[in-house]
Protein backbone atom coordinates (compact mmCIF):
# COMPACT_ATOMS: atom_id res chain seq x y z
CA UNK A 1 0.00 0.00 0.00
CA UNK A 2 2.98 2.22 0.44
CA UNK A 3 2.77 3.31 -3.13
CA UNK A 4 -0.47 4.92 -2.85
CA UNK A 5 -0.62 8.38 -2.02
CA UNK A 6 -3.32 10.23 -0.45
CA UNK A 7 -3.93 13.95 -0.05
CA UNK A 8 -7.08 16.12 1.20
CA UNK A 9 -8.45 18.43 -1.02
CA UNK A 10 -7.36 21.90 0.34
CA UNK A 11 -6.62 24.19 -2.53
CA UNK A 12 -8.34 25.56 -5.41
CA UNK A 13 -6.36 23.60 -8.17
CA UNK A 14 -6.86 20.23 -5.57
CA UNK A 15 -10.71 21.12 -6.02
CA UNK A 16 -10.67 21.25 -9.89
CA UNK A 17 -8.51 17.85 -9.94
CA UNK A 18 -10.85 16.09 -7.87
CA UNK A 19 -14.03 17.46 -10.31
CA UNK A 20 -11.91 16.57 -13.61
CA UNK A 21 -10.99 13.17 -12.38
CA UNK A 22 -13.64 11.18 -13.72
CA UNK A 23 -13.72 13.45 -17.17
CA UNK A 24 -10.07 12.02 -17.53
CA UNK A 25 -11.26 8.48 -16.73
CA UNK A 26 -14.19 8.33 -18.93
CA UNK A 27 -12.85 10.25 -21.31
CA UNK A 28 -13.06 7.71 -24.14
CA UNK A 29 -16.48 6.44 -22.86
CA UNK A 30 -19.38 6.92 -25.19
CA UNK A 31 -21.91 6.67 -22.42
CA UNK A 32 -20.36 9.15 -19.39
CA UNK A 33 -21.87 12.18 -19.01
CA UNK A 34 -19.72 14.81 -17.23
CA UNK A 35 -21.37 17.45 -14.71
CA UNK A 36 -21.23 21.19 -15.09
CA UNK A 37 -18.05 22.18 -13.61
CA UNK A 38 -19.66 25.27 -11.62
CA UNK A 39 -22.38 23.26 -9.91
CA UNK A 40 -19.63 20.91 -8.99
CA UNK A 41 -17.32 23.17 -7.72
CA UNK A 42 -20.68 24.91 -5.95
CA UNK A 43 -21.68 22.00 -4.19
CA UNK A 44 -18.69 22.49 -1.95
CA UNK A 45 -19.60 26.07 -0.88
CA UNK A 46 -21.48 26.83 2.20
CA UNK A 47 -22.82 29.66 0.91
CA UNK A 48 -24.48 27.55 -2.39
CA UNK A 49 -25.26 24.35 -0.27
CA UNK A 50 -27.07 24.62 2.43
CA UNK A 51 -26.08 20.79 3.55
CA UNK A 52 -22.78 22.27 4.39
CA UNK A 53 -24.10 24.01 7.43
CA UNK A 54 -25.34 20.96 8.82
CA UNK A 55 -22.64 18.37 7.56
CA UNK A 56 -19.04 17.19 8.00
CA UNK A 57 -17.55 16.62 4.58
CA UNK A 58 -13.97 16.25 3.35
CA UNK A 59 -12.63 15.50 0.02
CA UNK A 60 -9.48 13.13 -1.15
CA UNK A 61 -7.58 12.15 -3.81
CA UNK A 62 -5.57 8.95 -4.10
CA UNK A 63 -2.16 9.59 -6.39
CA UNK A 64 -0.54 6.85 -7.73
CA UNK A 65 3.35 7.13 -9.41
CA UNK A 66 2.46 11.16 -9.09
CA UNK A 67 -0.55 10.38 -11.15
CA UNK A 68 -4.20 10.53 -9.51
CA UNK A 69 -5.86 7.26 -9.58
CA UNK A 70 -9.07 8.34 -7.92
CA UNK A 71 -10.82 9.86 -5.74
CA UNK A 72 -14.06 9.86 -2.82
CA UNK A 73 -15.56 12.35 -0.30
CA UNK A 74 -16.62 11.17 3.10
CA UNK A 75 -19.55 12.69 4.77
CA UNK A 76 -21.51 12.80 8.11
CA UNK A 77 -25.24 14.83 7.55
CA UNK A 78 -25.78 15.16 11.41
CA UNK A 79 -29.36 16.50 10.48
CA UNK A 80 -30.58 12.96 9.75
CA UNK A 81 -28.45 11.48 13.05
CA UNK A 82 -30.45 14.23 14.98
CA UNK A 83 -33.92 14.00 13.23
CA UNK A 84 -33.64 10.42 12.20
CA UNK A 85 -31.25 8.76 14.74
CA UNK A 86 -29.28 7.82 11.72
CA UNK A 87 -25.50 7.72 12.35
CA UNK A 88 -23.56 6.77 9.26
CA UNK A 89 -20.32 8.11 7.45
CA UNK A 90 -21.66 8.46 3.81
CA UNK A 91 -19.28 7.99 0.95
CA UNK A 92 -19.33 9.44 -2.61
CA UNK A 93 -17.65 11.19 -5.32
CA UNK A 94 -16.14 7.43 -5.79
CA UNK A 95 -13.74 6.81 -8.50
CA UNK A 96 -10.58 5.08 -9.30
CA UNK A 97 -8.95 3.31 -11.93
CA UNK A 98 -9.21 -0.54 -11.86
CA UNK A 99 -6.74 -1.30 -9.03
CA UNK A 100 -7.76 -2.98 -5.79
CA UNK A 101 -5.00 -0.99 -3.80
CA UNK A 102 -6.54 2.12 -4.95
CA UNK A 103 -10.12 1.30 -4.00
CA UNK A 104 -8.86 -0.40 -0.76
CA UNK A 105 -6.90 2.76 -0.14
CA UNK A 106 -10.53 5.04 -0.87
CA UNK A 107 -12.38 2.81 1.23
CA UNK A 108 -10.35 3.18 4.15
CA UNK A 109 -10.60 6.88 4.50
CA UNK A 110 -14.02 6.41 4.98
CA UNK A 111 -13.37 3.30 7.27
CA UNK A 112 -10.73 5.26 9.36
CA UNK A 113 -13.50 8.58 9.45
CA UNK A 114 -16.10 6.65 10.84
CA UNK A 115 -13.92 5.16 13.71
CA UNK A 116 -12.18 9.05 14.21
CA UNK A 117 -16.44 10.02 14.80
CA UNK A 118 -17.24 6.82 16.64
CA UNK A 119 -19.42 5.91 13.67
CA UNK A 120 -20.06 2.34 13.50
CA UNK A 121 -21.30 1.92 9.40
CA UNK A 122 -20.37 4.04 6.22
CA UNK A 123 -22.74 3.86 3.09
CA UNK A 124 -22.78 4.76 -0.44
CA UNK A 125 -21.98 6.20 -3.19
CA UNK A 126 -25.02 8.90 -2.16
CA UNK A 127 -24.55 13.05 -1.40
CA UNK A 128 -25.44 14.78 1.02
CA UNK A 129 -29.05 14.48 1.43
CA UNK A 130 -32.13 12.37 -0.34
CA UNK A 131 -32.09 15.02 -3.22
CA UNK A 132 -28.04 14.38 -4.51
CA UNK A 133 -26.91 11.67 -6.96
CA UNK A 134 -27.05 8.09 -5.07
CA UNK A 135 -26.09 4.48 -6.14
CA UNK A 136 -23.30 2.70 -8.01
CA UNK A 137 -24.68 1.75 -11.23
CA UNK A 138 -24.32 -2.52 -11.23
CA UNK A 139 -26.34 -3.37 -14.31
CA UNK A 140 -27.13 -1.13 -17.60
CA UNK A 141 -23.12 0.24 -17.98
CA UNK A 142 -24.01 0.57 -21.82
CA UNK A 143 -26.27 2.84 -21.77
CA UNK A 144 -26.07 6.49 -21.74
CA UNK A 145 -26.29 7.94 -18.55
CA UNK A 146 -28.56 10.94 -17.16
CA UNK A 147 -28.03 14.23 -15.33
CA UNK A 148 -29.25 12.89 -12.96
CA UNK A 149 -27.80 9.50 -12.27
CA UNK A 150 -24.34 8.38 -11.63
CA UNK A 151 -22.20 6.51 -14.13
CA UNK A 152 -19.48 4.23 -13.03
CA UNK A 153 -17.27 0.93 -14.75
CA UNK A 154 -18.40 -2.55 -14.41
CA UNK A 155 -15.48 -2.94 -12.26
CA UNK A 156 -16.50 -0.51 -9.26
CA UNK A 157 -19.32 -3.27 -7.73
CA UNK A 158 -16.74 -5.37 -7.75
CA UNK A 159 -14.37 -4.12 -6.47
CA UNK A 160 -16.40 -3.01 -3.22
CA UNK A 161 -17.73 -6.71 -2.66
CA UNK A 162 -14.48 -7.49 -2.48
CA UNK A 163 -13.60 -5.21 0.29
CA UNK A 164 -16.42 -6.79 2.33
CA UNK A 165 -19.33 -4.31 1.52
CA UNK A 166 -22.42 -5.61 0.98
CA UNK A 167 -26.00 -4.16 -0.56
CA UNK A 168 -27.81 -1.74 1.50
CA UNK A 169 -30.71 -0.02 -1.16
CA UNK A 170 -31.51 -0.50 -4.68
CA UNK A 171 -32.96 1.52 -7.18
CA UNK A 172 -34.08 0.41 -10.76
CA UNK A 173 -34.62 2.37 -13.43
CA UNK A 174 -36.97 2.16 -16.55
CA UNK A 175 -36.97 3.02 -20.03
CA UNK A 176 -40.49 3.66 -22.02
CA UNK A 177 -41.54 4.18 -25.58
CA UNK A 178 -43.63 6.96 -25.63
CA UNK A 179 -46.98 6.15 -26.79
CA UNK A 180 -48.13 8.28 -30.03
CA UNK A 181 -51.62 7.35 -28.37
CA UNK A 182 -52.54 6.93 -25.36
CA UNK A 183 -54.20 3.72 -24.78
CA UNK A 184 -57.53 4.34 -24.55
CA UNK A 185 -58.67 3.03 -21.00
CA UNK A 186 -56.21 5.67 -19.57
CA UNK A 187 -58.25 8.44 -21.89
CA UNK A 188 -61.41 7.33 -20.31
CA UNK A 189 -60.24 6.29 -16.72
CA UNK A 190 -58.12 10.37 -16.61
CA UNK A 191 -61.71 11.78 -17.49
CA UNK A 192 -63.56 9.64 -14.91
CA UNK A 193 -61.08 10.68 -12.06
CA UNK A 194 -60.99 14.18 -12.63
CA UNK A 195 -64.82 14.90 -12.57
CA UNK A 196 -64.89 12.08 -9.59
CA UNK A 197 -62.76 13.92 -7.05
CA UNK A 198 -63.05 17.38 -8.90
CA UNK A 199 -59.53 17.26 -10.16
CA UNK A 200 -58.08 19.93 -12.42
CA UNK A 201 -54.36 20.26 -14.94
CA UNK A 202 -52.92 23.66 -13.97
CA UNK A 203 -52.13 25.84 -17.01
CA UNK A 204 -49.11 27.73 -17.07
CA UNK A 205 -48.74 30.62 -19.62
CA UNK A 206 -45.07 31.91 -18.51
CA UNK A 207 -42.68 29.93 -16.11
CA UNK A 208 -42.95 32.89 -13.41
CA UNK A 209 -46.79 31.64 -12.87
CA UNK A 210 -45.38 28.21 -11.60
CA UNK A 211 -43.43 29.83 -8.68
CA UNK A 212 -46.15 30.05 -6.24
CA UNK A 213 -46.29 26.21 -6.10
CA UNK A 214 -42.79 25.11 -5.84
CA UNK A 215 -43.17 24.88 -2.34
CA UNK A 216 -45.98 22.66 -2.50
CA UNK A 217 -44.28 20.55 -4.34
CA UNK A 218 -41.15 20.02 -2.50
CA UNK A 219 -43.98 19.47 0.72
CA UNK A 220 -45.73 16.82 -1.65
CA UNK A 221 -42.15 15.05 -2.15
CA UNK A 222 -42.05 15.08 1.41
CA UNK A 223 -45.68 13.41 1.64
CA UNK A 224 -44.57 11.02 -1.01
CA UNK A 225 -41.61 9.48 0.07
CA UNK A 226 -41.42 10.17 3.72
CA UNK A 227 -42.10 6.67 4.52
CA UNK A 228 -39.23 5.36 2.50
CA UNK A 229 -36.24 4.33 4.10
CA UNK A 230 -33.69 6.26 3.37
CA UNK A 231 -35.74 9.91 2.99
CA UNK A 232 -35.21 12.28 5.07
CA UNK A 233 -37.43 16.02 5.22
CA UNK A 234 -36.51 18.78 2.77
CA UNK A 235 -35.27 21.91 4.58
CA UNK A 236 -37.01 25.46 3.45
CA UNK A 237 -32.77 26.28 2.59
CA UNK A 238 -32.86 23.26 0.74
CA UNK A 239 -36.03 24.22 -1.08
CA UNK A 240 -34.54 27.80 -1.94
CA UNK A 241 -31.43 26.01 -3.46
CA UNK A 242 -33.35 23.87 -5.65
CA UNK A 243 -35.41 26.60 -6.81
CA UNK A 244 -32.58 28.60 -7.72
CA UNK A 245 -30.38 25.87 -9.58
CA UNK A 246 -32.41 23.96 -11.55
CA UNK A 247 -35.72 26.86 -11.67
CA UNK A 248 -33.35 27.82 -15.15
CA UNK A 249 -33.24 24.61 -16.81
CA UNK A 250 -36.94 23.86 -16.58
CA UNK A 251 -39.39 24.28 -19.52
CA UNK A 252 -43.20 25.19 -18.60
CA UNK A 253 -44.13 22.79 -20.73
CA UNK A 254 -41.98 20.07 -18.93
CA UNK A 255 -44.20 20.75 -15.66
CA UNK A 256 -47.62 18.59 -14.96
CA UNK A 257 -49.55 19.61 -11.76
CA UNK A 258 -52.66 18.86 -10.78
CA UNK A 259 -54.81 20.62 -8.18
CA UNK A 260 -57.87 19.90 -6.20
CA UNK A 261 -61.20 22.19 -6.17
CA UNK A 262 -59.84 24.39 -3.80
CA UNK A 263 -56.42 24.76 -5.53
CA UNK A 264 -54.34 22.61 -3.62
CA UNK A 265 -51.71 20.88 -5.02
CA UNK A 266 -52.57 17.00 -4.98
CA UNK A 267 -49.57 15.70 -7.46
CA UNK A 268 -47.03 17.25 -9.93
CA UNK A 269 -44.13 16.08 -12.61
CA UNK A 270 -41.77 17.51 -13.39
CA UNK A 271 -39.80 16.16 -17.18
CA UNK A 272 -36.70 17.33 -18.81
CA UNK A 273 -35.46 17.32 -22.19
CA UNK A 274 -32.15 14.74 -22.04
CA UNK A 275 -29.32 16.70 -21.79
CA UNK A 276 -26.62 14.07 -21.76
CA UNK A 277 -25.82 14.77 -25.41
CA UNK A 278 -25.69 18.37 -24.47
CA UNK A 279 -23.36 17.91 -21.47
CA UNK A 280 -20.88 15.57 -23.30
CA UNK A 281 -20.57 18.29 -26.12
CA UNK A 282 -20.18 20.90 -23.56
CA UNK A 283 -17.39 19.21 -21.49
CA UNK A 284 -18.71 20.69 -18.30
CA UNK A 285 -19.06 24.29 -19.14
CA UNK A 286 -21.50 26.35 -19.90
CA UNK A 287 -19.46 29.33 -21.71
CA UNK A 288 -18.57 29.77 -24.01
CA UNK A 289 -20.50 27.57 -26.43
CA UNK A 290 -22.00 25.04 -24.09
CA UNK A 291 -24.96 27.30 -23.29
CA UNK A 292 -25.70 26.42 -27.14
CA UNK A 293 -26.15 22.50 -26.86
CA UNK A 294 -28.37 22.82 -24.29
CA UNK A 295 -30.95 25.38 -26.23
CA UNK A 296 -30.86 22.70 -28.82
CA UNK A 297 -31.59 19.97 -26.75
CA UNK A 298 -34.37 21.65 -25.38
CA UNK A 299 -35.68 22.51 -28.92
CA UNK A 300 -35.49 19.26 -31.13
CA UNK A 301 -34.86 15.92 -28.53
CA UNK A 302 -36.19 12.66 -28.94
CA UNK A 303 -36.09 11.63 -25.05
CA UNK A 304 -36.47 13.34 -22.21
CA UNK A 305 -35.98 11.79 -18.45
CA UNK A 306 -38.06 11.89 -15.68
CA UNK A 307 -36.71 14.18 -12.41
CA UNK A 308 -39.25 14.66 -9.96
CA UNK A 309 -42.53 13.15 -9.26
CA UNK A 310 -45.02 13.79 -6.15
CA UNK A 311 -48.71 12.14 -5.51
CA UNK A 312 -49.99 13.29 -2.29
CA UNK A 313 -50.60 9.94 -0.12
CA UNK A 314 -54.45 10.37 -0.20
CA UNK A 315 -54.35 10.29 -3.93
CA UNK A 316 -51.92 7.93 -4.81
CA UNK A 317 -54.38 4.63 -5.20
CA UNK A 318 -57.35 6.83 -6.72
CA UNK A 319 -55.77 6.81 -10.64
CA UNK A 320 -54.39 10.15 -10.91
CA UNK A 321 -51.27 9.39 -12.50
CA UNK A 322 -53.72 8.91 -15.17
CA UNK A 323 -54.30 12.36 -15.59
CA UNK A 324 -50.76 13.25 -14.95
CA UNK A 325 -50.20 11.29 -17.93
CA UNK A 326 -52.54 12.33 -20.27
CA UNK A 327 -50.83 15.78 -19.59
CA UNK A 328 -47.28 14.78 -19.96
CA UNK A 329 -47.87 13.12 -23.23
CA UNK A 330 -50.07 16.24 -24.67
CA UNK A 331 -47.30 18.28 -24.22
CA UNK A 332 -44.70 16.26 -24.80
CA UNK A 333 -45.91 14.97 -27.85
CA UNK A 334 -45.84 17.66 -29.70
CA UNK A 335 -42.21 18.19 -29.04
CA UNK A 336 -41.41 14.90 -30.63
CA UNK A 337 -40.45 13.25 -27.53
CA UNK A 338 -40.02 9.20 -28.11
CA UNK A 339 -38.68 7.89 -25.26
CA UNK A 340 -39.16 8.91 -21.72
CA UNK A 341 -36.51 7.57 -18.94
CA UNK A 342 -37.65 7.38 -15.06
CA UNK A 343 -35.45 8.51 -12.72
CA UNK A 344 -33.84 6.12 -9.90
CA UNK A 345 -36.63 4.30 -7.95
CA UNK A 346 -35.95 2.82 -4.70
CA UNK A 347 -36.56 -1.10 -5.96
CA UNK A 348 -39.42 -1.19 -2.16
CA UNK A 349 -41.63 1.53 -3.87
CA UNK A 350 -43.84 0.15 -6.05
CA UNK A 351 -46.56 2.64 -5.30
CA UNK A 352 -44.21 4.52 -8.21
CA UNK A 353 -43.44 1.73 -10.49
CA UNK A 354 -46.94 0.76 -10.87
CA UNK A 355 -46.96 4.12 -12.45
CA UNK A 356 -45.69 3.02 -15.71
CA UNK A 357 -47.24 -0.73 -15.75
CA UNK A 358 -49.02 0.38 -18.68
CA UNK A 359 -46.40 2.23 -20.74
CA UNK A 360 -44.53 -1.85 -21.57
CA UNK A 361 -41.65 -0.20 -19.18
CA UNK A 362 -38.21 -2.00 -19.60
CA UNK A 363 -35.89 -2.24 -16.72
CA UNK A 364 -32.41 -0.83 -18.37
CA UNK A 365 -30.28 0.03 -15.42
CA UNK A 366 -29.90 -0.97 -11.12
CA UNK A 367 -27.89 0.63 -8.86
CA UNK A 368 -27.06 0.23 -5.14
CA UNK A 369 -25.52 1.84 -2.47
CA UNK A 370 -23.06 -0.56 -0.40
CA UNK A 371 -22.16 -0.33 2.94
CA UNK A 372 -19.94 -1.82 5.68
CA UNK A 373 -20.29 -2.39 9.34
CA UNK A 374 -16.95 -1.40 11.14
CA UNK A 375 -17.25 -2.99 14.28
CA UNK A 376 -17.76 -6.36 11.62
CA UNK A 377 -14.44 -5.46 10.01
CA UNK A 378 -11.04 -6.40 10.80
Amino acid sequence: MGNINIKQVVTEKDQMDFIKFPMELYKNNPNYVPPLINEERNIWKKEENPALNYSEAKQFLAYKNDKIVGRIAVLINRKEEKELGIKKVRFGWLDFVDDTEVSKALIDIAINFAKENQIDKIEGPMGFTNLDKAGMLTFGFDKLATMIGLYNSDYYPKHLENLGLVKEKEWVEFELQFPEVLPEKVEKFSSLIAQKYKLKTLKFNHKKEILPYVESMFKLLDETYKHLSTYTPISDEQIKTYKEKYFGFIDKDYITCVADENNQLVAFAITMPSYSKALQKSKGKLFPFGWWHFLQAGKKNERANFYLIGIHPEYQRRGVTSIIFKAIQMNLKNKGIKYLETNPELEENKSVQVLWQDYHPVHHKSRRTYSLEISNHI
